[in-house]
């Protein structure tokens, strides 16, 4: 019987990453359709194939090294542990010249683990790519992608969001659904590159004030992040780990109970974790739609942040306290989008630092409060959750794995001159994509430019 559960576990899990697979699929639809709708009609091609090519680019990069990563850092190395802490076996069955990495039949579960993780990967490269449509150069993006995609997020994660991480054992660091090791890693990288790549051209006024740049289309807008909200289901879920336990009374099965844990095997519910995400996204809704007296793009926008808000803690929280959370979050990073546009001349152009970035660091922050004293592991030893605990792993996110590096690419890309678009190409649109189109396109620029002289 033992051998029949083992069995049913097995192939649960495997259909079980092989649907969150899927669903998360279509957080990327959902990221293309939104940048295009948020982009003018003459940047599409463009932003497309920007936003699509991370793909294979990530894809192949994770195969090689990202998962490798995963497994190897956990302990920092040195920290609380050496490469492969706290299980060695794990990374050397992650190179790509492993068993583990083929088409083994008799091991169904690495495959579609390895899969739902790169789809994290992908989702943290597609935060950024909106952030910076209409200005820079496709090859400078898929740097950066694979930077985000298969280095710092990997490193991120093994430190943050693995049973085995230091910050989990040191700090007691909770983020069960990714406020941080995805969102916040991902805005602050979306900022620390747009520091450097500039606004777009007319952003804002010779005096510095900001124009609002409008969606080209906000049906797509709508659509698109309606089917994000639909793919973060499946991100949820992958989120877990599906585990089957066996009740027995007098040496008698009494029967099997289907259950999931985090992804540092505490225990959680499927159903918990359902009625927080609906509630911190109503929170986001609602609070978005006030804020923003009614904009369409931040009431959409604003349940995304609702929801990325409350995710750090999202396995504990009562969904009253998720409501109210991802409203708060929703309001902060609304108001601070703002407020670092007019300060710094920062052109987020779809708000994805704010969304993803400053929510998800004020959710890890808030999370330390809500969750003060609550263990952050089942292993004995592993610091419970705090506020201070959070707030420092909130800085290693958003900072230290997120800003740095990408302002670290993109200075190295910019003095190389492959940041940003030529200005003549940019006024004309990114779609002029050869270098034959290109020039001619800036030759009628300087053209119209010296008639206007």
């Amino acid at each position: 019987m033992d051998t029949d559960i083992g069995a049913l576990t097995v192939v649960f899990t495997e259909f079980y990453y092989w649907i969150t697979v899927a669903l998360m699929f279509l957080i990327h639809v959902g990221f293309c359709m939104y940048e295009v709708g948020a982009s003018r009609q003459k940047n599409h091609l463009h932003t497309l194939l920007k936003n699509t090519m991370l793909i294979p680019l990530v894809t192949i990069t994770w195969f090689f090294f990202g998962w490798w990563i995963y497994w190897a850092f956990a302990g920092g190395p040195g920290i609380t542990g050496g490469i492969g802490h706290p299980d060695p076996s794990f990374a050397e069955a992650s190179v790509p010249w492993s068993e583990g990495m083929g088409p083994r039949l008799d091991d169904r579960i690495t495959g579609v683990f390895w899969a739902a993780f790169l789809l994290f990967a992908w989702t943290a490269a597609s935060i950024v790519s909106g952030a910076v449509i209409e200005r820079i150069r496709k090859f400078a993006f898929w740097m950066i992608a694979i930077l985000i995609g298969s280095v710092t997020w990997s490193i991120d994660a093994a430190w943050g969001w693995s049973y085995g991480g230091w910050m989990v054992e040191i700090l007691g660091y909770h983020d069960a659904y990714a406020s941080g090791v995805i969102h916040a890693i991902a805005g602050g990288c979306a900022l620390g590159v747009l520091v450097v790549l500039g606004p777009r051209l007319g952003k804002f006024a010779p005096d510095g004030t900001p124009r609002d740049i409008a969606p080209h289309n906000a049906w797509l807008v709508c659509i698109g992040l309606f089917m994000i909200y639909t793919g973060f289901w499946g991100f949820y879920v992958a989120c877990n780990v599906p585990v089957a336990t066996t009740d027995f009374i007098a040496g008698e099965m009494t029967g099997v109970t289907q259950t999931a844990t985090t992804i540092y095997l505490t225990p959680t519910t499927l159903g918990a974790i359902t009625m927080n995400f609906l509630m911190s996204l109503a929170g986001g809704l609602m609070i978005g739609y006030m804020v923003s007296k009614g904009d369409a793009f931040w009431t959409y926008s604003g349940g995304l942040a609702g929801v990325i808000t409350a995710s750090a803690g999202n396995d504990l929280y009562h969904p009253i306290q998720a409501l109210i959370i991802g409203g708060i979050g929703t309001a902060i990073a609304y108001k601070m989008h703002f407020w670092v546009e007019r300060r710094f001349k920062v052109d987020d152009a779809v708000g994805a630092v704010a969304v993803h970035g400053y929510a998800g660091f004020w959710g890890l922050v808030i999370a330390g409060f809500v969750l003060w004293g609550h263990p952050s592991s089942p292993y004995e030893g592993f610091a419970t959750i705090s506020p201070w605990g959070q707030f420092i792993g909130a800085i290693i996110m958003f900072w230290v794995l997120g800003f740095i590096p990408g302002w670290i690419l993109a200075k190295i890309l910019h003095g190389a001159g492959q940041l940003r678009i030529p200005r003549e190409v940019e006024l004309l649109g990114l779609d002029f994509g050869n270098m034959r189109e290109a020039e001619r396109a800036r030759q009628e620029v300087l053209s119209t430019e010296q008639a206007a002289l």
